[in-house]
């Protein structure tokens, strides 16, 4: 669980950071999730688009997304998220405490 601070810490970070994952009309896929975690695991920072109209559908996708990459929501503005998931073999953010 990330605390007020790393939240912080994280979205300062990520503010000029562009989408590098999009979540189009086929929503969450198998393809879609393993492009997720590599994508993690190299940048451990990113941000999510997800291009669907209806509210509830895009929360149930941000679910998905959390329970099956492990990684934690730092930040939901409209369509985009900011995800974080630490590398555990070669960090390359160091997190305030």
């Amino acid at each position: 669980m990330l605390t007020t601070a790393q939240q912080k810490f994280l979205r300062s970070h990520a503010h000029h950071l562009s989408p590098v994952v999009w979540v189009g009309a086929s929503g969450v896929t198998d393809a879609l999730l393993n492009e997720l975690s590599l994508t993690l695991d190299t940048h451990e920072l990113i941000k999510v688009k997800l291009l669907n109209d209806d509210r509830e559908q895009r929360q149930a996708m941000i679910e998905q997304l959390l329970a099956a990459s492990g990684a934690e929501k730092v930040q939901s503005i409209g369509k985009v998220i900011v995800l974080y998931r630490a590398n555990a073999k070669q960090p390359k953010i160091s997190l305030p405490r």
